[in-house]
Formats: structure tokens, C-alpha cells, sequence
């Protein structure tokens, strides 16, 4: 099995560059550079009003960071509505490894103790890659967007990467760029971010976003606070996601 080292996919994800595998079981990765890219807007999340009214009575429990091999299984795991995944065991290594060095994340989505949704990707600068998100009940996938973006917006990002557009991304927001225009707002969100020594910490980055801010406004502290509690519930995320920018 191909051995992905964490440094070598943050490079390439600076670049717009990402691996997929051709099945779980994949030996190897292959890179992608779509000519067009898939883009939610952080100002730009469709919010329907049953979606509204599903977040803020809080119908399923949001969290972050707390399972995200979990989640990442979850992701790549087969079932009737994913026949086949592109997620293989060296990507998954990978990310548990970009994980515990603070670049990826997860938003889960649970029904008491049981993991029913949600998403992971990479945070760089100020670009999230979003890579995968799975659906165990209705509409907890799209809860989980609506939490991650509200989470962007509240730490200063300033890209959201879908990869590939499908209908039920367009449904929510989700346009199409061609690979110039996602360039200029890639390197435009990792200003400052890449080194000539490579990729710096998130946390030495100046201009990085701030993936826990949200908690930290949602807990009344000012966003430069160490302080982080909470929760954040359902109706703050509506709020902030309904506000004009």
C-alpha cells in the first residue's frame, strides 16, 4: 500500500492538486486537477426553511473534532446509496496523521451515541477542502455544510473547496469555476501560509483561519481568547449563517 506522507498532501492541495484512489482496496493513489472546480461561496450556503427549522431545534447533536476516524470510515465505508468509495487506507492514514497535526477535520452529526453523519477535510490558510460527507439520516449531511460553513465564516476563510460539482451541491449553493479562477483564490487564501522551508504550522501562520472560532463567539469570549466552551447550539449557526455579510 502507497505510504502518503502528510507533508507531501499539504503541498499538493497548496497547488490545487488532490489523491483519490480507484477503491477502497487501491494500492495506490492517483492526483487530480479538475479543469472546472466545485466552490461554496462562504456567503452562498442555500439555506432552505425546513433546513432552517432542522438546525435550529437542534434534531441531531453537532460536534467537531471528536471522532474523525469515525468519520472518515464513515465516509469511506460501502453501502447501498455509495457503491464504491474513492477513499483507500493510505489516504485514510494520511489524514489521521493530518488530523492529530491540526490540519483536518470533521463535523459529526449524531442521534444520541450513534455517528449518522457528517463530513471531514483540510484547513490551509484560509481554505477549506472539503472531501467527503456521508448521510446515514435524512438531511444530516447538509446539517453537517451548515455548521461547517458557519464555522468559516466566524474563523476568516475565505475559500470553501467542494472539488467536483454535483446537484445536490448546486442545490445548496455549490458554483462552478474553471481552474484559473480557483487558482487566484487559492493562493489568495494561502497568502502567507507556505514558507520557503514548506508548509508552516497552522498555528504560526498569521493569516490563517481559525477553524474554533465559532465556539469562541458563541461562548460570548472576544475571538483572540483561549477560551473555548459552549455548546453552540442550532440557533446560533442560523443566526450567523442569515446575516449579511
Amino acid at each position: 500500500m502507497e505510504m502518503l506522507d502528510p507533508k507531501t498532501v499539504l503541498g499538493a492541495y497548496a497547488v490545487g492538486v488532490f489523491p483519490m484512489a480507484d477503491h477502497r482496496d487501491a494500492a495506490s493513489v492517483y492526483w487530480v486537477e479538475p479543469r472546472k472546480r466545485a466552490i461554496l461561496p462562504i456567503d452562498g450556503l442555500h439555506l432552505s426553511r425546513s433546513l432552517r427549522k432542522t438546525i435550529a431545534r437542534d434534531r441531531f447533536r453537532v460536534t467537531a473534532d471528536t471522532a474523525f476516524e469515525r468519520m472518515i470510515r464513515l465516509c469511506a465505508a460501502s453501502a447501498a446509496d455509495r457503491p464504491e468509495t474513492w477513499i483507500n487506507s493510505g489516504i485514510e492514514r494520511a489524514f489521521v496523521a493530518l488530523h492529530q497535526l491540526g490540519f483536518a477535520h470533521a463535523i459529526e452529526c449524531w442521534e444520541g451515541d450513534e455517528l449518522v453523519g457528517g463530513l471531514y477535510g483540510l484547513a490551509l490558510g484560509r481554505a477549506f477542502f472539503g472531501e467527503s460527507m456521508v448521510s446515514r439520516r435524512t438531511d444530516a449531511s447538509k446539517v453537517a455544510l451548515a455548521w461547517l460553513v458557519a464555522r468559516l465564516k466566524a474563523g476568516g476563510f475565505t475559500l470553501l473547496d467542494c472539488q467536483f460539482q454535483t446537484a445536490h451541491l448546486a442545490s445548496l449553493g455549490a458554483v462552478e469555476i474553471d481552474r484559473r479562477d480557483y487558482c487566484a483564490l487559492l493562493a489568495a487564501a494561502l497568502d502567507g501560509t507556505i514558507g520557503a522551508s514548506g508548509i508552516v504550522s497552522p498555528l504560526a501562520a498569521t493569516p490563517s483561519g481559525d477553524f474554533f472560532a465559532l465556539d469562541r463567539l458563541a461562548a460570548g469570549a472576544p475571538p483572540s481568547s483561549d477560551t473555548v466552551s459552549g455548546p453552540v447550539a442550532g440557533h446560533d449557526i442560523v443566526q450567523l449563517l442569515v446575516q449579511t455579510s
